[in-house]
Parts: structure tokens; C-alpha cells; sequence
């Protein structure tokens, strides 16, 4: 019997992911694609954790939170995997090991609670946004990122062939699930409302496009002009934020 999206498969995968994690990122391709989803996700989270306690769960190697260090009060990282801890820890960064379901925090412990590229795995997101929004004080606020079906991203994703993210293990091993627009609002924990919202890869087919140095300019233009408009709901990364309180 398959344990996909147990805490124990994740753990897996990410601690295989780890090794060759940052190949294509942490300054190894400025400007490229990876350099962009950083970019436009951490700008958005700056509108409500400037100068703000900010918990990033799923923090990874920590490649944003490094970034959330540079304009918030603290910043704090929680993930499931040791293997990408190390890197975090290796860039001298506040990180402890925990679950997205079960976060090892007291209620109401910072002011802006976040998650990038990772609620997409957990099985129970309801339990997690829950989780999200208890260990954030009143006012304050949770930014969440989903991954969205009705997109050039996520129709690749879900018809293309699993891509390799190590030495036989492939993007397949995750579990992985898609929530649309209109489901995210839906998700909205209670006690929360929703805000805003931003798009992130709305018109990049591919991430190999940003690789082609003149179409990567006009894509980078495209994607920061578009985050934020109408169309944003076809982004591949959909980022609601959420207020409680």
C-alpha cells in the first residue's frame, strides 16, 4: 500500500530533493525562472510582513526566507526535511524541524504566517491552514500559495512526464494536489478573510523558456505586469492573503 502524502513520503522526497535543490537556484541562474517565482513571491508577502514576526512554513533550504530576513522584524523557517534544513542552517538562518500540520509554535506567536510551493503536498491543507492561522496573532495576516489547475503550469504538470529531482526519484513520488482559484476561496480558514491575491507564471509555457536570454527579459516584463491584473487567475502559482480577525 502507498504512503503518498504521508509526512514519512515527503520526508523522503525532500531530503533526496535536497541534494541538487539549488542547481538551478541561490544565484546559480539570476534572473531566471526559479529567480522570478522568489521575486514576485516574496514582493508580495513584503506588503503585509514588513517589519512584522513572519514564520515561513515549508522554508526549505531557505532561498526566501532569506529574502523575508532583509524586511521583516524576525524570520523564522519550519520545515519536515533535514536535508533541506542544512541549507537553511548553513546560511545562518532560524529554522527548526516540524510538520505544516502539527507546527511546534504557541498560538498567536508572529504576525505573518506564509507558505511557498509546499501546501501542494500536504495531503490535509485544511489541517494546515488551520494550523497556519492559529499560530498568527489577531490582525495579522496568512499567505498562502496553491497550486493552480487552470494553467499552462498546471495542465503541464498534471499531462507531461514526472521530471527527475534525483537519482531515481521523480516529481510522481510527492503526492501532489491542484486547487483552483474559486477553491482557494473556499480553503479560507475560519476566522480568516481573504484580501488579495497574485498570479505567479501566467504566460511562461515552460520554465526551459527563461533560459532564452532575450524571451526571459520579455517574460520576466510580462509576468510582473500581469501578476496583479484580471488574469491573474491563470497564474500557475496562485497566492491568496488572508487577514485574521
Amino acid at each position: 500500500m502507498s504512503d503518498l502524502g504521508s509526512h514519512d513520503a515527503n520526508r523522503r522526497y525532500y531530503d533526496a530533493f535536497a541534494k541538487g535543490y539549488e542547481r538551478h537556484r541561490a544565484g546559480n541562474d539570476p534572473g531566471g525562472y526559479h529567480d522570478l517565482l522568489d521575486e514576485l513571491e516574496s514582493e508580495f508577502l513584503r506588503r503585509y510582513a514588513a517589519d512584522r514576526s513572519v514564520l515561513e512554513v515549508g522554508c526549505g533550504t531557505g532561498l526566501i526566507l532569506e529574502r523575508i530576513k532583509e524586511y521583516a522584524a524576525s524570520a523564522q523557517g519550519v520545515d519536515l526535511s533535514e536535508g533541506m534544513l542544512e541549507h537553511a542552517r548553513a546560511r545562518e538562518l532560524d529554522v527548526v524541524v516540524g510538520s505544516a500540520t502539527e507546527l511546534p509554535f504557541a498560538d498567536e506567536s508572529f504576525d505573518v504566517t506564509c507558505s511557498f510551493k509546499v501546501l501542494a503536498h500536504v495531503l490535509d491543507i485544511e489541517r494546515a491552514l488551520l494550523e497556519m492561522a492559529r499560530v498568527t496573532r489577531r490582525g495579522g495576516f496568512v499567505i498562502a500559495e496553491f497550486y493552480n489547475p487552470f494553467s499552462f503550469r498546471g495542465l503541464a504538470k498534471r499531462l507531461g512526464p514526472a521530471g527527475k529531482i534525483a537519482a531515481r526519484v521523480r516529481e510522481n513520488a510527492v503526492y501532489t494536489r491542484f486547487d483552483s482559484p474559486k477553491r482557494v476561496r473556499e480553503l479560507v480558514p475560519p476566522g480568516c478573510h481573504l484580501v488579495a491575491t497574485r498570479g505567479i507564471r501566467i504566460v511562461t509555457p515552460a520554465a526551459a523558456f527563461m533560459g532564452i536570454p532575450v524571451l526571459r527579459d520579455w517574460l520576466r516584463i510580462a509576468e510582473r505586469r500581469l501578476c496583479d491584473s484580471p488574469v491573474k487567475v491563470a497564474g500557475g502559482f496562485y497566492v491568496a492573503a488572508m487577514k485574521k480577525g
